[in-house]
This record gives C-alpha cells, structure tokens and sequence, in this order.
C-alpha cells in the first residue's frame, strides 16, 4: 500500500529500504526473473462494474464456467496488486480482481462500510460470472481486504464457497484507534496527496503499511507504477503524477460492527484459511497480547522469510500455498 511521505522527523525514524525502497532506482524499473514477466505478461480483461452508484475497476482472467475466485486488496491498494499472482490461477479458475471503492481507478465516495463492501463483492462476482460454474466463488483477501471478506463470509455466507485470508488484522475498536492515533501514518482530511513533477520522483515517495522492506524489487515497482495517476501541478505548469487512493478514505471509513462478535465468531460455517506472514508485524500483534477474531475452526499457513505483504516478500510461495490448498480443500463445494 503506497503511502505519502512523512515529514522529515518522522522519514528519519526509519531505513532507507524501509523509508523509500524505490528511490536509489532513480525511477529506472528493476530486473524481474523470467516467471514474474511471462506472469505480467497474461493480460486480463479490464473493466467497470457499477455497485451502490460507484464503478469499480474490475481485473479478470481465465474463462467464464470455471469456478470463481474473488480477489480483494489491503488498504490504499489495488486491482493489480494480483496480476502477477492471478495469471497461475486462470487456467482452472475464473478469476476476479476488484479495486475497492475509493482506491485503484474505482470511484470515490462520500462515505466507505463494511456492508457497502459486501454488496460490491456480490455485484463484482455477479457482472464477471463468477457463479457461471454452478459452484459458488472462493474470496480471497489481503490485509485489509481480508477484514472485508470475512465480514462477508459472516454476514452473507450463501454468496461464497469459502474464504482465504492473506496476513489480515483487525486492529483495536473505533474508539481505540481515535483515542491512540494509530491511523495517523494515513493521509486524512488535512493532509491531501502530494503531486510529484516526475514520475522518478512519485516512486521514490512510494513506501509500504504497515512499514516494511519491500521484499522483491520488482513486486515493489510493478506495483508502485499502478498505484499512481498523472494530476495537474500545483502551480499549474502541467502535469505531474500523484496516488490513486482517495485520501480521506479512512476519515470516510464507517468502522461501527466491522469487529465480529463472540457469537458472530462462533456461528461461522464458512470454510476459512489463513496465510500469514512469519515475520508479519500482524502476528507480532497477536502474539503481543491482542486477542484473535478467527473462530477457533480457522486453519492457518504460514509462509517462512515472510512480513505482512507476502506477495511481495514471497510471491511464489504465495501462489504454492494458495494452489495446495484449493486442490483440496474445500472438501465439497458449498
């Protein structure tokens, strides 16, 4: 997740490769192996479906009849955050990747909830034919986005086989979060994105949240390079290039009932999965006292010399765990 540049005090805080992994490339792409290009390389069909009056920038691969995969991003993310994952899928799978609402090249609105998300999974998977199978579509989500489909998978089980979730957290309530600040590393109402006269200089801006190394060079860069649209320049001398992501997502983020229940958590039937990361700083969370919101049935994978953005870290082992897993769980389609 691409986030802005802090001020000088707070940049210190932090390495280089943490702070501005891309910088030291001077906007020059790095060199990938041989199965990341052919991966960029299966182009998907790319789209808008309309949800609740937004267009939401819509990834798909693989043929209609296949059975559905529903892929979600984390937070200030996008769609191709899996198109170098998805094309190892498609031959079996009908694959689907949407930006959410207010990220990527989807629409902005006024106001982001959970249950808003759960009815543009459904209006994403219904328009891309993900249920053409007679089977219902496997979700997939990353960090925050594995937040969104779980909270699916509790609300609206009938919409879905089973849910896997990449290295996701829930974070403290609400209240906790305003009360502790903990979103200030965000960009919110008084603190607009910046527009960068070149594109080098937009890249090397680029970091990841939670802060973390950015794993494989290439991933990073890829990734970066979609997370940026051009913009007019402040001084109105042109064009120059800024995020994606609508700035004020999270002020905007209804967060009232995202956080399950005890007898939310108990009742789930939905077959679930979790990949973490070994080193993610989410499991650290955990392991430093918070409390889990996976039911006890949740199965978990970790995937070693991993942090919280695996596909990053680790792609491959992503794709190997994930492929693994769908041979044979779950058992019977629901």
């Amino acid at each position: 997740m691409a986030e802005q540049a802090k001020s000088k005090g707070e940049r210190a805080e932090l390495p280089p490769e943490v702070r501005a992994p891309l910088a030291h490339l001077g906007g020059a792409e790095p060199p990938a192996p041989r199965w990341f290009a052919e991966a960029i390389a299966v182009e998907p069909e790319r789209s808008f479906v309309e949800s609740l009056g937004t267009e939401l920038e819509v990834l798909t691969w693989g043929e209609v009849g296949k059975p559905g995969l529903l892929l979600v991003h984390g937070n200030s993310a996008h769609a191709d955050w899996w198109s170098f994952i998805a094309p190892f899928f498609a031959k079996e799978y009908r694959v689907t990747a949407v930006s959410l609402p207010g990220m990527g090249a989807s629409g902005w609105r006024e106001r982001y909830s959970f249950p808003d998300y759960v009815e543009d999974f459904e209006a994403v998977a219904q328009a891309t034919q993900l249920y053409a199978s007679g089977q219902k579509p496997i979700y997939i989500g990353h960090s925050f986005g594995g937040a969104q489909v779980y909270y699916a998978a509790l609300k609206r089980p009938d919409r879905m086989q089973a849910v896997i979730m990449v290295d996701t957290g829930f974070g403290p309530p609400p209240e906790e979060v305003q009360a502790r600040q903990e979103v200030r590393n965000i960009p919110t109402e008084d603190r607009a994105l910046r527009v960068y006269p070149t594109l080098a200089e937009a890249l090397a801006r680029f970091r990841l949240m939670p802060a973390q190394p950015a794993g494989q060079l290439y991933v990073a860069d890829f990734i970066a390079r979609r997370s940026l649209k051009r913009a007019p320049l402040a001084d109105g001398s042109g064009e120059g290039w800024t995020w994606r992501f609508d700035p004020n997502m999270w002020a905007k983020l209804d967060r009232s009932g995202a956080r399950p229940t005890p007898e939310e958590m108990l009742a789930v039937r939905t077959p679930m999965v979790h990949i973490f990361g070994q080193d993610s700083v989410i499991i650290r969370r955990r392991q430093d006292g918070r409390i889990s919101m996976f039911p006890p049935s949740v199965r978990e994978i970790e995937i070693p010399d991993a942090q919280h953005h695996i596909m990053i870290d680790q792609p491959l082992a992503l794709v190997a765990a994930i492929r693994s897993l769908l041979a044979v769980w779950p058992s019977r389609p629901a």
